[in-house]
């Protein structure tokens, strides 16, 4: 069987995109950077990681999370990076938070903290198109009891949730 040429073209050289979705490479490149410095400050002894879970406004969503708190950088300034889902509002949110809190203690088992932290949020809006990888910015306060539970709001700024209240556990 011959396929005549009518000028039109066939199927085999149809050009094909290879495009890869845009919102993969930022991903990588922050996980890989949280892993490193994960990895570099377990010298420090005093930090870990943990679970967090909590609500947020705008969008309105419930989340859950991971982080890890390393022991002081400088002073009592430490570094506690953190990854939230956020479920709800026709939208999942992705929260890739690199932030720094300083720390001061309020008494023998209480610590107050607070910090900023730049963000890079993949949004996925449930059945209405594709991802975006969108800027934000977190300033938080929090209460961090010695055994691990802690207390945490937070404010965000350009596209990340206006505000979040969240309750988690650092294991040590």
């Amino acid at each position: 069987m011959q396929m005549r040429n009518t000028g039109n073209m066939d199927m085999k050289n149809l050009p094909v995109s290879r495009e890869k979705p845009t919102w993969r490479a930022p991903i990588i490149v922050m996980a890989a950077a949280w892993v490193f410095l994960g990895s570099a400050t377990t010298a420090f002894g005093q930090g870990g990681p943990g679970v967090r879970g909590g609500l947020s406004a705008n969008p309105d969503q419930f989340f859950i999370g991971g982080h890890y708190v390393t022991g002081p950088i400088w002073k009592a300034l430490r570094f506690q990076p953190n990854v939230e889902a956020g479920f709800g509002d026709d939208r999942t949110v992705v929260a890739f938070n690199v932030e720094f809190g300083y720390w001061m203690p309020i008494n023998r088992d209480w610590h107050a903290y607070v910090g900023a932290g730049p963000a890079m949020n993949l949004v996925s809006s449930n059945g209405k198109g594709g991802d975006d990888v969108e800027p934000g910015m977190t300033v938080f306060a929090g209460l961090r009891y010695r055994g691990g539970l802690f207390f945490e709001m937070k404010v965000g700024a350009f596209d990340s949730p206006d505000f979040k209240l969240a309750v988690g556990y650092t294991f040590r």
